[in-house]
């Protein structure tokens, strides 16, 4: 099999410039006529974490990819406020929370493949043809090195151990992570047990949440916590960091997989959609496609530190030397469908 050389760019140009992004959405926008060589592409992940992959799915296919890129809720927005007039032909974003929106909103359609889907886990697409995963990552507990033996943690549902008292650092409820790790006990354990747990979390807190993943594992390395709630890619982010003091955090810290004898490490996604206005929809699937392929999915491995969703993928040294796991099979369509339980349960525990 050929392998690609996809290298991350250091200088990459946008289709669009921050000002035309922000461009007042009520104002008339131009359709786009379907191009037999073009798609449109919508992107949260940001322009050296897709250009890559989607320059090299150009040099294959000879399809022309336009991109934009914008925070993930932003081109939800968008999406909807162009309807069908939108140029977007295809959606990719981070977390089910925003797919599992897309689609309640009516923004994508059902046009997966049974051939695309039969390349990803069950628990990872939606079961109604809309969405699939492209990458997975796992939200896991992270704790000092210096300050936390391994053997006193265990589970999620612990973490509410008095031992824990303003220990733990974590991101606020706004935090679309943060609620779906919510929608995921609501689950697994019901509503009120959920609230007893969330209520417990938010009295063991270090200081009020802030920040985003990475603040949380500097704040573990300055010594304001012991343990933080975050997302792996974003340690092995500062684990390959030209940033020293990045590095250095980073460093300070390691990897606990929850619930390892029971459902497993909460998992989320990053993933892809077809929007209900594409024009080039068959060029919009071959996209997909590209983006499962081997050499795609060894690539973000080894640039994001994500897992693959194909079986038998190469991945980095970085993911390797955290180990294996097992991770929740929840289908992750439930936790869509649990966001708003969840964003309750928080408000009420007093998670800001």
């Amino acid at each position: 099999m050929k392998i690609l050389n996809l290298k991350p760019l250091k200088s990459l140009k946008t289709l669009m410039t921050a000002s035309v992004l922000s461009v007042t959405l009520a104002m008339p926008l131009n359709t786009v006529q379907a191009s037999e060589q073009e798609v449109n592409v919508y992107s949260a992940r940001k322009e050296q974490l897709i250009k890559p992959l989607l320059d090299a799915f150009t040099k294959e296919s000879g399809i022309k990819v336009n991109l934009i890129t914008s925070k993930a809720d932003a081109l939800l927005k968008r999406l909807e406020a162009e309807g069908m007039n939108s140029p977007a032909d295809l959606l990719i974003t981070t977390d089910v929370g925003r797919l599992y929106r897309a689609k309640q909103v009516g923004v994508v359609q059902p046009a997966m493949t049974e051939d695309l889907k039969n390349q990803v886990p069950v628990n990872l697409q939606d079961l109604e043809n809309y969405w699939l995963g492209l990458t997975t990552r796992a939200r896991v507990i992270v704790y000092a090195n210096d300050r936390v033996n391994p053997s006193e943690l265990s589970t999620y549902e612990d973490l509410t151990d008095s031992k824990w008292k303003k220990r733990i650092c974590i991101r606020s409820s706004n935090n679309i992570y943060n609620q779906s790790l919510v929608s995921s006990m609501i689950a697994h354990k019901g509503e009120q047990a959920t609230a007893d747990w969330t209520t417990g979390l938010v009295k063991n807190f270090a200081r009020k949440p802030k920040g985003g993943d990475r603040d949380q594992i500097k704040a573990v390395a300055a010594g304001q916590c012991d343990l933080a709630v975050v997302n792996t890619y974003y340690l092995g982010q500062m684990l390959n960091s030209n940033d020293e003091s990045q590095k250095a955090a980073a460093q300070s810290v390691s990897v606990f997989w929850p619930n390892q004898a029971d459902r497993g490490t909460h998992i989320n996604v990053s993933g892809v959609a077809i929007t209900k206005a594409a024009k080039n929809k068959d060029n919009a699937l071959k996209l997909v496609a590209f983006l499962l392929s081997e050499e795609s999915q060894r690539w973000y491995a080894e640039a994001n530190n994500e897992y693959p969703v194909i079986d038998g993928v190469k991945i980095s040294d970085t993911l390797k030397n955290w180990g294996s796991f097992k991770s929740d099979e929840l289908n992750l369509s439930e936790l869509g469908k649990n966001n708003i339980q969840a964003v309750r349960i928080m408000d009420r525990a007093g998670w800001r």
